[in-house]
Formats: C-alpha cells, sequence, structure tokens
C-alpha cells in the first residue's frame, strides 16, 4: 500500500521551474496542472516528470489551487496526503517522522507541521510542543505544512473551499477554512514541532501590504466565524497592527472594509 500521496499544484507555465519530488519507496506525487487557455506545456522537464512511476500528472482546464487540492485528496492512493506548491522542498526524514506520529494517534484527521526558508529558519514563531488544533490557533496554518489522513477527510466529507486560495477571487485563507471546517466536521487535528518542508521566504500568506490584502484577510474569517467576525478580527487585527499600517485600517479591517 502506498504511505504517501504529495499533492502538487503549478500552472502550465511553471512546470519547467518545479522543485523535483522526492523519491521513496512507499510514496506517490500527483501533479495537478492548471492550464485553463490550453495553451502548449509539455516540455522535456514535463516528459522527464512524467516517465517516473511514481509521478502522475493530471491536467485541470480550471484555475485555483483549491480545485486542484479537491481533486488530489480523491485521486491519492497514498494513506495519507501532503500538499504541495510547485517551489516547495521537502524534508523526506521529517515527513517520515510526522507519519509515524500520525500512525501512533489513528483519530487524527490532521497534522499540522512546520517550515523553514531557504536560510533553515523557521518561517514563522510554531508552538514548541504538540498542540490541538482549534479555530482560533489555526489561522497561519500553510499549506505544504498539511497533511491528511485521506480516509478520514472523504468520509467527513470535508473539501477545500474553492472560492478561496491562489488563483480565486479570494486568494488567501482557503488552508485555515479547510482546518476549521475539518474540526467541525468531527475530525481532530494537532500542530507538531516537526520541519518538513522548505518554502522561500516570500508568499502569498505573507501579504499584507494593500487593500486588497486586508479586506481578502477580513472576508476569512467572515467565512468561518460568520456574525462573529468582527470580535475575532479585532484582537487579531491589534496583534497585526504594524502590517495593517495604521489605526484606520485597523477599523477598516475589523469591520470587512
Amino acid at each position: 500500500m502506498i504511505k504517501l500521496t504529495l499533492g502538487y499544484s503549478t500552472l502550465a507555465d511553471r512546470v519547467e521551474r518545479m522543485v523535483e519530488p522526492p523519491r521513496h519507496d512507499d510514496w506517490e506525487s500527483i501533479l495537478s496542472v492548471q492550464n485553463p487557455s490550453g495553451e502548449s506545456w509539455e516540455t522535456a522537464r514535463s516528459k522527464e516528470l512524467g516517465e517516473r512511476a511514481d509521478v502522475s500528472i493530471e491536467l485541470l482546464e480550471s484555475k485555483g489551487v483549491a480545485k486542484s487540492r479537491n481533486r488530489a485528496i480523491w485521486l491519492a492512493r497514498g494513506e495519507y496526503l501532503v500538499f504541495s506548491d510547485d517551489d516547495i522542498t521537502f524534508d523526506v526524514k521529517g515527513l517520515e517522522k510526522a507519519i509515524a506520529l500520525l500512525d501512533a494517534n489513528p483519530k487524527h484527521s490532521l497534522l499540522l507541521a512546520q517550515a523553514v526558508d531557504e536560510s533553515g529558519k523557521l518561517r514563522k514563531r510554531y508552538p514548541k510542543k504538540v498542540t490541538k488544533l482549534n479555530s482560533l490557533n489555526s489561522a497561519r496554518a500553510a499549506t505544504y505544512e498539511m497533511i491528511i489522513r485521506v480516509d478520514a477527510v472523504r468520509q467527513f466529507g470535508v473539501q477545500f473551499d474553492e472560492r478561496f486560495g491562489a488563483g480565486a477571487e479570494n486568494y488567501l485563507g482557503d488552508e485555515y477554512i479547510f482546518i476549521v471546517d475539518l474540526l467541525r466536521a468531527g475530525g481532530k487535528a494537532v500542530f507538531a514541532p516537526i520541519t518538513i518542508a522548505q518554502h522561500p521566504t516570500e508568499s502569498s500568506g505573507s501579504r499584507w501590504g494593500s487593500d486588497a490584502d486586508r479586506r481578502a484577510r477580513a472576508i476569512i474569517f467572515t467565512r468561518v466565524f460568520g456574525a462573529l467576525a468582527p470580535l475575532v478580527r479585532l484582537p487579531f487585527g491589534v496583534r497585526r497592527l504594524k502590517e495593517l499600517g495604521s489605526l484606520k485600517n485597523l477599523l477598516l479591517f475589523v469591520f470587512g472594509r
């Protein structure tokens, strides 16, 4: 049986530059290529990847990483699935350690791990020990930090909200929303301080500079908390006042403007 599926999402014009998926005896990789314009994308690089017995390529006429993630959930043959962008370098030993933790805790539907940047520095402040996830402490999750137990997620009927994430109008928050939806469906999720990936410093999740970024983040909390969203946005915004830039922007964020 395949133990782990690595679900990659990329665009047709980025396949040539994507990081090589790791090789492992009982792992597979699924590469979902978004190609809504129907452009030519097959190159020597794509053929090289396609010739690997452990790699399958799925061509999507749609756009949006959430659609790619959902496709990976249903195509995965592995017991576990870790999501990936095309610029992620995975730590094989870290993934093996994360899998061992999931094997030892069969009630866990999702494990959130940690990642480093190019210099080997942790990308953000993570908890120091295994921590139960809830709707208030999982908002900073990144897709490539998430490992799911495939059968459990399928049974709960949870998928990524395709209105959110890169390529969608609401271009942030798909990971957080997925975790909260899974918890509300009855799944159990934890964070563990296990480094499983390296990702470049700059990413969409680190963007705060524009009005669009502020509004995109506000919409995430509306999706998760509904009418109670302003009460959650206030303390979150206070902690991020520097990134928001001013008290005026803080108020606009709190009221979802």
